[in-house]
């Protein structure tokens, strides 16, 4: 995710390869980065020195190590962006401490492509209006940004920030449906996509209700409505919010 926001930031042109610092454990992430010609260290706390906005791009379970290392190392007077699922706002704050500047974050994996959709929780009053803007200009340099209140995030990780793997899955299985019945893959592949994307695009942009859209391609006796027939027989509305249902469950349980 750290990755895709980058690329997105400097597809955008956010800002130059000269603004941004990374650091990582691994030597191979970090000479991949290098090869952009981007700033980078093992050492999280001088890669934390090096800027004024931190994104703390790493697992959740990893978090309260990297924060504590910070901590003590002083380097807690900057602004933090978390991406990750599970940890609060105050949980990052009892390490870093109560005054730190913390906004949470959640995007997704089509920042990559500039078509990321990014939820922030609005931030305490440690956070000025000008450094919350800052970081909601990071954002939507690559996507779309939404602002809820912090208790909401868990909510939003099933509809957005996960959402895009049951989209793949969704695109794998109409594409194997097509090679099934003739169609070349890498055709299908294309076919499926591209039906996703311009589907999404006409709720985005008519403003008409996603039922009313299905409706329209649903003819009397046609071939849709037979698909969608079979789809509802099997549950697929009911699947998907099941789905959903254990993301929002295992995203507070963290």
């Amino acid at each position: 995710m750290g990755g895709a926001i980058l690329h997105g930031l400097l597809q955008k042109q956010m800002c130059t390869v000269s603004n941004i610092t990374v650091s990582d454990k691994n030597e191979q992430t970090l000479a991949a980065y290098q090869q952009m010609g981007i700033q980078t260290t093992p050492d999280n706390v001088a890669c934390a020195n090096a800027g004024e906005i931190v994104v703390l791009a790493v697992k959740p379970n990893i978090y309260p190590a990297v924060l504590r290392e910070l901590k003590d190392a002083g380097a807690t007077d900057r602004v933090f962006v978390s991406i990750a699922a599970g940890k609060s706002t105050q949980e990052i704050k009892e390490i870093l401490g109560q005054d730190a500047k913390v906004i949470r974050t959640m995007p997704n994996t089509p920042a990559l492509v500039g078509e990321g959709m990014t939820v922030i929780a609005k931030p305490d009053e440690a956070v000025s209006e000008a450094e919350f803007a800052q970081v909601q200009s990071i954002f939507s340099a690559f996507g779309k940004v939404a602002i809820l209140p912090e208790s909401q995030l868990g909510s939003c990780i099933a509809v957005s920030s996960s959402s895009p793997a049951y989209v793949f899955a969704f695109i794998e299985a109409m594409a194997d449906g097509a090679v099934r019945d003739g169609i070349p893959r890498a055709v299908a592949y294309e076919l499926a996509a591209q039906a996703v994307l311009g589907s999404a695009k006409m709720v985005l942009e008519t403003g008409k209700h996603p039922g009313e859209l299905k409706d329209m391609v649903c003819s009397p006796g046609g071939t849709t409505i037979a698909a969608m027939d079979s789809l509802e027989r099997d549950g697929f509305r009911g699947t998907v919010m099941k789905a959903m249902d254990a993301c929002t469950k295992k995203a507070n349980a963290l």
